[in-house]
């Protein structure tokens, strides 16, 4: 049977049905969200004189909810398009309805006779094929089917998103014993290449696979807090990045969760379990005293931590869980932690801290990691299959950079057992079985393969073909050109690769070397280009730090040089006889989205964050992003429709002048940075993979090179109407007069100077009033001050 979601129903319109709703809604498909019927009126309502049967009044739990999702950071819509998708409803006047959806989420209370009295409800009206599933975080999925049809029970399974489910990569998807495996299939695929999640399998155990472990770890985290005299404050500057996880660490993370919310995860599994693991998860008497006193973390203003203003700004304090009082915060520093700092990699740092037995952070990491390594192995057939699935859950879920089984792989398998059995731990018997068969590791990588252990042997761990990982690749085929900046690889196919791999994937010198070596290699012996790698962002820009040392050395010569190679690699990319695809994802910034303006097409991860951000560090764009941005919208019209010049040229030299970065891929498209001949990613893993395609599909298409035409201009009575608002910022107080400066720069070069208006200039022309441009404000002090504050803060100066 051909199986397709054309629309989908959610029945719950809560914090997680909204975002999954709203989830669904970014992917194009249309969403029917339904909540209960209120019981009582609003003293609005009242006001209104509206009455319970009114509509507003039936409808409004998911209206509600559906307004709350513009509100919401971070946001769960990619673009307020996304809302017209989501069509509200109530679970009394619209349950028929449920006939015209292929797939129905449940995300009611969890509650199972709840759970249990909506599937009752659902049964009655979903069409035959119609899949069912909860998104519940842990209660029984056979529980919830009991009393359902033959039919029900085959189309019917757990989906578990994490929230917010736009961004977090994981899916959990349950099957119940009689799940029709067409539907348990067909539902992987969806989620992997719709949904665009990291899927596993797991299974009906109690909070599956990730809540399991990642409870049991935060638990015992508590534990050994509470057993070693550790402080709030410490455990988290230990407990984040140090060891390969987020930045909110452990009681950041639990802050950000709601204590509520873990307690309630924590207590499903407390009743379902016995013994030793039952004790693991109850939870502290002071996390209970908290709950009474209903300091739950962010969503009631206070938790773990605490944010007070004062004189000098905001400062964070940290409770004391012995005398539920808050304190100043406190950090972990150690020898093992200065030492972690220097290594490379979550597995060095993480063997760095777990070998300094005697150090205070070393102790504390070896005595939360042991128990967990061990929990995981024990859980091994209870939970998952195999070890993939625990370790994919763990990343994907809880944003660990390295699953149980890699971290016990990166301190060493054979030596940390050989440690916990002097302690006195006993290691589950297939962990010593695989050492006594000789195999030290849990994993293996050879050819560009990667294997696993599993029940007496190594076997390779299936990926979907979409999915390519450069680092494995590159071992595998290697490395055709590289230099410093950039490398180039073959994908296969007769497609190149260029890679970006210098720090934070800032454009230097060598990258602009490279491009030009890349698509000379490319002309000769391939079929076109694509830009991408898989670092931390895309690219962040030009390389701030290079061009603030040479204009500090007044070495204008040289940087007008540089600037002019960097403006003729945009335009070799534009021109080149081969078709060039960016591949842009995260942050694409300034010079990142240079790379991307003059691309053949552009295939954009769904979570891509471009925009030119020059006028933040007293700049203007350097590399023909004015002219590319303005020729793109120019191009974007409609043809043979009479336009307002000046309009374009406003709107650009407005979003260049307020540094606008879109929230989405989507949202470029809204700013124009994205058009008809760009497209988007539904799984980010996969973006390598669309844009290969992208390029094969220009080629086979008969690929042309664009034709240099000439570009109308607004002139100067154009420059004159883009600068009247910011001088009227300016007036305001919105603008600095260096704000002012910048932007008269920039709207001199996006009017083409002191031209007539509709005058027609080649690019060249735009290129040479744009490096003029930038060269006389990168010699201003003001500027320097800007690329100063940017490189030791971060964050943007007003000057």
């Amino acid at each position: 049977m051909e199986r397709s979601i054309k629309r989908a129903a959610v029945l719950g319109s809560g914090v997680m049905g909204s975002g999954i709703a709203a989830h669904l809604a970014n992917l194009g498909i249309p969403v029917l969200m339904l909540d209960i019927v209120p019981r009582e009126l609003t003293d609005d309502e009242k006001k209104k004189g509206l009455s319970l049967e009114d509509p507003k009044v039936r409808n409004r739990m998911s209206n509600q909810s559906k307004q709350q999702l513009k509100k919401q950071k971070p946001s769960p819509i990619t673009s307020k398009k996304s809302l017209d998708l989501i069509e509200t409803g109530n679970m009394e006047d619209d349950m028929q309805r449920l006939q015209e959806v292929d797939w129905i989420i449940e995300v009611v209370v969890e509650n199972l006779d709840i759970k249990k009295k909506v599937f009752e409800q659902v049964e009655q009206y979903r069409k035959e094929g119609a899949i069912v599933s909860s998104n519940t975080s842990g209660i029984s999925i056979e529980g919830m089917a009991e009393g359902r049809s033959d039919s029900f029970k085959k189309h019917f399974l757990g989906t578990h998103f994490f929230n917010p489910p736009r961004y977090l990569k994981l899916l959990e998807v349950i099957p119940n014993k009689e799940t029709d495996p067409d539907v348990l299939s067909f539902m992987k695929e969806f989620g992997e290449d719709v949904l665009g999640k990291g899927v596993v399998e797991a299974k009906d155990t109690p909070n599956f696979i990730a809540n399991r472990i990642g409870t049991y770890g935060l638990l015992v985290t508590v534990r050994e807090m509470q057993k070693g005299g550790f402080s709030v404050g410490e455990v988290d500057s230990v407990t984040g990045p140090l060891i390969g996880r987020p930045k909110s660490a452990t009681f950041r993370t639990l802050d950000v969760v709601g204590l509520d919310t873990f307690a309630h995860v924590a207590k499903n599994v407390y009743d379902q379990v016995e013994g030793e693991e039952k004790q693991v998860f109850a939870v502290p008497e002071f996390m209970n005293q908290m709950l009474e006193k209903g300091w739950l973390g962010a969503k009631s203003g206070q938790g773990f931590f605490f944010k007070k203003k004062g004189k000098d700004g905001s400062v964070i304090y940290e409770l004391n869980p012995e005398t539920l009082e808050y304190e100043d915060r406190k950090k972990l520093k150690t020898s093992a932690t200065e030492a972690a700092k220097q290594e490379k990699g979550p597995k060095r740092k993480l063997k760095a801290l777990v070998s300094a037995k005697g150090d205070r952070a070393g102790d504390l990491v070896w005595s939360i990691s042991k128990p967990a390594l061990i929990y995981s192995a024990e859980l091994l057939g209870e939970i998952a299959d195999d070890i993939t699935a625990i370790d994919d859950a763990m990343k994907w879920g809880f944003g660990w950079e390295l699953g149980p089984f890699e971290m016990w792989d990166g301190i060493g398998v054979r030596k940390s057992i050989e440690r916990m059995k002097e302690e006195g731990e006993s290691v589950p018997q297939w962990v010593e079985d695989m050492l006594n068969k000789g195999y030290e590791s849990f994993y293996k990588t050879e050819n560009g393969k990667v294997y696993y252990y599993d029940q007496g042997e190594y076997k390779e761990k299936q990926v979907n073909e979409k999915e390519i990982n450069l680092k494995l690749h590159k071992d595998q085929a290697g490395v055709i050109k590289k230099n410093s900046g950039a490398s180039l690889i073959d994908l296969g196919d007769d497609v190149a690769l260029l890679e970006f791999h210098s720090q934070s994937n800032a454009i230097g010198l060598d990258t602009i070397q490279m491009i030009k070596k890349a698509l000379e290699e490319v002309n000769q012996n391939y079929r076109g280009l694509v830009i991408g790698n898989q670092g931390k962002n895309f690219c962040v820009g030009a390389n701030l730090g290079m061009m603030l040392m040479e204009a500090q050395d007044y070495n204008f010569m040289e940087l007008g040089m540089i600037i002019k190679q960097f403006q003729q690699a945009m335009m070799n990319i534009k021109y080149n006889e081969k078709p060039v695809v960016a591949a842009p994802f995260g942050m694409t910034l300034g010079g990142g989205t240079e790379v991307c303006l003059p691309a053949s097409s552009i295939q954009a991860s769904p979570e891509s964050y471009m925009g030119l951000v020059e006028v933040g560090v007293g700049l203007i764009p350097g590399g023909g992003g004015n002219k590319e941005y303005y020729i793109k919208e120019l191009k974007g019209l409609p043809e043979g429709v009479d336009f307002d010049l000046q309009k374009v040229a406003n709107d650009v030299f407005e979003k260049i002048a307020m540094a606008k970065v879109s929230t989405s891929a989507e949202e470029a498209k809204e700013n124009g940075i994205l058009n008809g001949k760009d497209a988007i990613s539904h799984n980010p893993d996969h973006l390598i993979y669309d844009a290969k395609q992208n390029v094969l599909s220009l080629d086979k298409a008969g690929y042309q090179a664009p034709k240099r035409d000439q570009v109308p201009v607004v002139g100067e009575a154009g420059y004159a109407a883009m600068l009247l608002g910011a001088k009227q910022l300016n007036v305001g107080g919105y603008a600095s007069d260096y704000d002012l400066k910048i932007a008269e720069k920039l709207a001199f070069v996006l009017a083409g100077g002191r031209l007539k208006q509709g005058t027609l200039v080649d690019e060249d022309y735009f290129l040479d009033l744009e490096r003029e441009a930038f060269l006389s404000l990168i010699g201003e002090p003001k500027t320097q001050e800007r690329m100063q504050h940017m490189l030791l803060k971060g964050k943007p100066l007003r000057n």
